[in-house]
């Protein structure tokens, strides 16, 4: 999904998923035809579930 799309169903800006990039908390995979970032709702899932326990580091 995109970064607008992944942003909505996280609840955050797109600034922010962008920051948890740079930081290497929540990576994005890069299209390899524009560069754009791009989520998988899995990885946006499990992310979600490590944030509500506690167990994402920084």
């Amino acid at each position: 999904m995109t970064i607008a799309q992944a942003a909505e169903y996280v609840g955050v800006t797109p600034l922010t998923l962008r920051n948890w990039d740079k930081a290497g908390k929540l990576k994005a995979v890069r299209n390899p035809l524009n560069g754009y970032r791009m989520y998988d709702k899995e990885e946006l899932d499990k992310f979600l579930s490590q944030l509500q326990t506690g167990e994402q580091n920084g």
